[in-house]
């Protein structure tokens, strides 16, 4: 009796993780397939030139991911095949464990995406939570012919049910945009503001006299000390955004960008950028354009190759550069429209959902 009800506990934690990681993921699809780019990057480069492959194919593996995640949870909690579900989920987390030490021991991706970008966790935080699961799993495996399976329909029809909703969700995600933004640059920030500390940031300072280490909250008078490093003391007062900048041969025009209503056409991949719905993209552009909106198209690509796409669909706006995974996270679309009014992010679109001058008049308004 004791061992069923241990055994139901862990049942209950593995699978609400993997339920609660897996959804977060649904949510976006695309963040998880750029996490996944940056783990095969560093696996063609550090392990095996094949993993190059993986890159042109990393959001059909995340939608698989994120999808099998949620349903193996589903299947741990209900009991239906349960042992299979135990043998998946102990390949996955051995996976997983080898993915985020590696990350962690030799400092190559520092955030796994675990939870998306819901919670970060450090690439320590990310194994040792990894660690927990792989002992949760591993008692599911060792006990695995004491659990009790659910051969009920109701057990049956919830999995498939599980793997229709989910799969659908992260189609939708991935042709639509998050349905949740947990991303610094979501709608109603102040990307101006984000960039300021919310407090004064304060240290403490340690230092050495002798050999004696003592810590102090202002930086000692006396000279006799020897510094050895100093310590954030409010971590949470830094800035949400620190990476946001756009730029062209003229100079930096980040402050320029965050002045007034702006309509934004963000790209972050020139040769990948989607020509689906480039046509609505094109009309919001020259209507805004004739209308005295001020529209900038900001790539990350070269001035040369920018330049030629404002020339090949005759859009004359100005233009910036900008760093690709600082445009991939502001919006996960690419082309994506993004709407600010005094740098606060009133609006943004897939290119599938492009707005019309009503809507952007009514998001400024």
């Amino acid at each position: 009796m004791l061992k069923q009800v241990i055994l139901g506990i862990i049942r209950a934690i593995v699978g609400g993780l993997f339920i609660f990681s897996g959804l977060i993921k649904v949510n976006d699809p695309v963040g998880t397939a750029i996490k996944l780019e940056e783990y095969f990057d560093v696996f063609s480069r550090d392990i095996a030139s094949f993993f190059d492959i993986f890159k042109g194919i990393s959001l059909p593996i995340a939608v698989f991911l994120v999808v099998i995640e949620v349903v193996l949870g589903i299947m741990v909690l209900v009991g239906w095949k349960i042992r299979p579900a135990v043998y998946f989920l102990l390949a996955m987390i051995l996976f997983f464990t080898f993915l985020t030490f590696y990350s962690a021991y030799f400092d190559k991706v520092t955030d796994c995406g675990c939870f998306g970008d819901a919670i970060k966790l450090t690439p320590w935080e990310s194994f040792y939570k990894d660690i927990f699961l792989l002992v949760l799993i591993g008692v599911l495996f060792l006990f695995r012919n004491d659990l009790r399976g659910n051969s009920a329909r109701w057990g049956k029809y919830t999995v498939i049910a599980s793997v229709v909703l989910s799969f659908i969700l992260a189609v939708s995600a991935i042709r639509n945009l998050p349905f949740v933004d947990f991303r610094a640059f979501k709608v109603g920030t102040n990307i101006r503001e984000a960039m300021l500390p919310s407090a004064p940031l304060a240290y403490t300072y340690v230092m050495r006299k002798g050999e004696k280490i003592e810590t102090f909250d202002q930086y000692p008078t006396d000279d006799t000390y020897e510094f050895v490093e100093m310590n954030l003391k409010n971590p949470e007062a830094l800035p949400k955004i620190t990476d946001f900048a756009v730029w062209n041969d003229s100079g930096d025009y980040t402050e320029a960008v965050l002045e007034g209503k702006k309509i934004l056409i963000m790209v972050s991949n020139l040769s990948k950028m989607s020509l689906t719905n480039l046509s609505d993209i094109d009309l919001l552009v020259k209507e805004a354009s004739a209308a005295g909106m001020d529209v900038k198209f900001i790539c990350a690509s070269s001035e040369e190759d920018t330049q030629q796409v404002l020339e090949t669909y005759g859009w004359e706006i100005g233009y910036y550069l900008a760093d690709a995974t600082v445009v991939k996270t502001i919006i996960r679309s690419n082309p994506g429209i993004v709407i600010l009014n005094d740098g606060t992010i009133v609006g943004k679109y897939h290119h599938n959902n492009t707005p019309s001058i009503k809507d952007v008049v009514a998001l400024w308004n």
